[in-house]
């Protein structure tokens, strides 16, 4: 472990843009809205999280299009896009094209593994296919050599009078060197890594090995393992780019009903940090509230946070917009300086 943390050099935010059935628009204008802030206040990323079948952005690619002709300079992502839903070659254009319309800002962030609520799905989604459909990383693989300029067709050329490519179309060539994935255990972290991929750690782990450690795990150390792994394994080494995404509150300009409301947000979540749930052993990390103080000794003292530069820090789900401002204004103005990061220009 480093005997200081590394210098915060990146700052960024994670939303998933929650909306009323009744009035979808309404909640979109405001995740729009929200990342302009982020802009103004001098953020480097904003992120997005997919929320199919939900009353949450279900698109962010479109919404992240929308979203580059509102912004000039911050970082525009997705964490993350589950592939089962996706096919990747429609899902390379799609980037592709909006990576060319922000100017080079897209920074997608993916994960394998079958849908949720498969069962319950998958005869809208994948009527003829399901039992054949492959959800691993060969799904990654595919996206990721759409993206890098690889072959998607064994034609090109002309064709009557139309032109036609055995590349995806169109290429934006910085856009293989920007896709993240999204990560919480040992092989997802080497899988990463030597695919040369940047690495998107987020509030839960799985548990794996112990270690013959006795005592609860220690979230922390498990995610920093990770984190060692993937470096370890990657073409760039220490280099190679780790974001952080624990759920940070800051207080400091909060006003007394908005401390309650944060507090017992994190109360509620709090229990299923106790121990590893469900079968897949996941192990969740509590959500960080307080003063920008408070969470920078906090965030400091964090084993895995040591290691990142980066931090994609998750926005509650269940707050009002104004929180939001609230939020961001103290990660911009208080903590991300506490931490050591200075606002883009």
């Amino acid at each position: 472990m480093p005997s200081t943390p590394r210098p915060l050099r990146k700052l960024g935010f994670l939303t998933i843009g929650l909306f009323d059935a009744a009035d979808p628009g309404r909640g979109h204008e405001s995740t729009l809205e929200i990342i302009e802030l982020g802009e103004r206040l001098g953020f480097d990323s904003a992120w997005l999280r997919h929320r199919h079948l939900q009353y949450g952005i279900s698109s962010p690619v479109a919404v992240l299009a929308a979203a580059s002709q509102r912004t000039r300079r911050i970082q525009l992502g997705t964490a993350v896009t589950p592939l089962g839903w996706e096919n990747p070659l429609r899902l390379a254009e799609d980037l592709a094209t909006v990576d060319v319309l922000s100017g080079g800002r897209l920074n997608p962030g993916v994960s394998v593994g079958p849908p949720t609520h498969f069962d319950q799905v998958k005869g809208a989604l994948y009527p003829d296919t399901a039992d054949a459909e492959d959800f691993g990383f060969e799904r990654v693989r595919r996206l990721l050599d759409l993206v890098r300029g690889k072959p998607a067709s064994d034609f090109s050329g002309v064709k009557g009078f139309e032109v036609f490519s055995d590349v995806v179309q169109p290429h934006s060539p910085g856009l293989g060197q920007r896709m993240w994935y999204g990560g919480g255990s040992l092989r997802s972290a080497r899988w990463a890594g030597e695919h040369g991929m940047n690495l998107l750690t987020s509030s839960v782990v799985k548990v794996e090995d112990t270690g013959g450690v006795d005592g609860p795990p220690d979230f922390a150390r498990i995610q920093l393992s990770l984190i060692r792994e993937f470096r370890a394994l990657h073409p760039d080494g220490e280099a190679a780019r780790v974001s952080h995404g624990l759920v940070v509150i800051p207080t400091d300009s909060a006003s007394p009903a908005q401390r309650a409301k944060y507090a017992e947000y994190a109360a509620r979540r709090l229990p299923r940090t106790a121990s590893p749930q469900g079968p897949a052993r996941q192990l969740f990390a509590p959500d960080l509230v307080g003063t920008s103080a408070e969470l920078a000794e906090r965030l400091s003292a964090h084993a895995a946070f040591r290691e990142v530069d980066e931090v994609a820090f998750a926005l509650p789900f269940t707050f009002e917009h104004e929180d939001y401002v609230q939020i961001l204004t103290d990660m911009a103005t208080k903590l991300g300086p506490a931490l050591g990061w200075r606002p883009a220009g």
